[in-house]
């Protein structure tokens, strides 16, 4: 079997990540959640539940409504499964915002600026290589 490398409780998550990001479009008739991205998908060992990591291009004070809007239609979804899911139970989902993108981003910016700092100080230096090239011609 070739998906015998690949734990179940992965694949199946990554079958629900898929499904979920069309049920979320097709089924669901809030226009801040077309703009929602299912970020990871993480299954229990015994397939009973679903933590569903999602991000969206909102404002910062819009994310938990829009978590809560998500959770609330977690039947729903969970129905939807239902259907193209080939397992015997659907896990029960729960849904969370995910803040990797963003503290990624904020990280990034942060490093961009120690090193723009870094630069401007030494700016003024003379680089250890240039020097040591200068003796060896004179």
């Amino acid at each position: 079997m070739a998906n015998s490398a690949v734990p179940r409780p992965r694949r199946i998550g990554e079958q629900i990540r898929r499904d979920l990001a069309e049920l979320i479009r097709a089924e669901l008739r809030d226009p801040r959640l077309t703009l929602v991205s299912t970020t990871s998908v993480e299954v229990s060992r015994d397939l009973a539940y679903a933590r569903i990591y999602v991000t969206a291009v909102c404002e910062p004070n819009e994310r938990a409504e829009l978590v809560a809007e998500l959770n609330r239609a977690a039947p729903l979804l969970r129905r939807g499964l239902g259907q193209r899911l080939r397992t015997r139970t659907v896990p029960k989902l729960e849904f969370r915002y995910d803040e990797t993108v963003e503290r990624g981003a904020r990280l990034s910016a942060l490093i961009d600026a120690a090193v723009a700092a870094d630069a401007e100080r030494h700016r003024d230096e003379v680089p250890p290589s240039a020097e040591t090239g200068s003796e060896d011609a004179a």
